[in-house]
């Protein structure tokens, strides 16, 4: 029997890549590479310490409240463990928010640089903002764009403006929420000013200020 060939049609495609992107770029995965990447330049290259500190920061900013998102997911609290419906993020953000803090008091009572400091403070800052606006203005923020511009908004800071291609990276993530119609050009748009503003700028006053 001959294999069933793929489908290539236009529409296809699309939705293929848009599911690659949503995957690849999830927030999970950022909050997991951030820390490392920003560890591993502040520390000047020490690889001990660039696991410790960024590790310290990827578990409890990612790992942990994705198993509590996956684990909800499947039981059918929420319809994915991207949980796209507005009135299921309660949970889901309730856990990044109280991990992410306990990993902010670990890094503050070991001494972690102050860019690590800076970014545990920035991520649990655009959170809040992220939460407030999701059910205070009842606008489903995309957590997509807002981590995903966020984190690059942080990586220009630590390394340098070439950073600023990641951004490619972003649009394609975004591109793909509205692909996908988990979310709006609005939503996403706001999103990205999210990352780019709360996030971004809060690291840069908060490394600024613990310097």
């Amino acid at each position: 029997m001959s294999p069933v060939p793929a489908d290539t049609t236009p529409a296809s495609v699309r939705q293929r890549s848009a599911r690659i992107a949503t995957e690849v770029l999830a927030p999970w995965v950022w909050v997991l590479l951030l820390p490392l990447a920003v560890a591993w330049q502040v520390t000047n290259h020490h690889l001990g310490e660039t696991l410790l500190w960024g590790l310290i920061t990827g578990v409890f900013g990612s790992i942990l409240p994705m198993a509590v998102i996956v684990r909800g997911a499947k039981k059918g609290q929420w319809d994915s463990h991207h949980v796209t419906n507005r009135a299921g993020r309660v949970i889901p953000f309730a856990a990044c928010i109280g991990f992410l803090a306990i990993g902010f008091g670990i890094l503050i009572i070991g001494n972690a640089p102050r860019e690590l400091i800076a970014l545990a403070a920035a991520e649990l800052f655009s959170l809040v903002v992220s939460v407030a606006i999701t059910f205070g203005a009842k606008f489903k923020v995309s957590m997509h764009a807002a981590v995903a511009a966020g984190a690059v908004a942080v990586l220009v800071q630590v390394y340098n403006p070439w950073a600023a291609l990641l951004l490619l990276g972003v649009a394609w993530v975004c591109w793909s929420r509205v692909e996908l119609k988990d979310h709006t050009t609005a939503e996403v748009t706001v999103g990205t000013l999210v990352g780019l503003l709360v996030g971004g700028g809060a690291y840069l006053a908060l490394a600024a200020a613990l310097a």
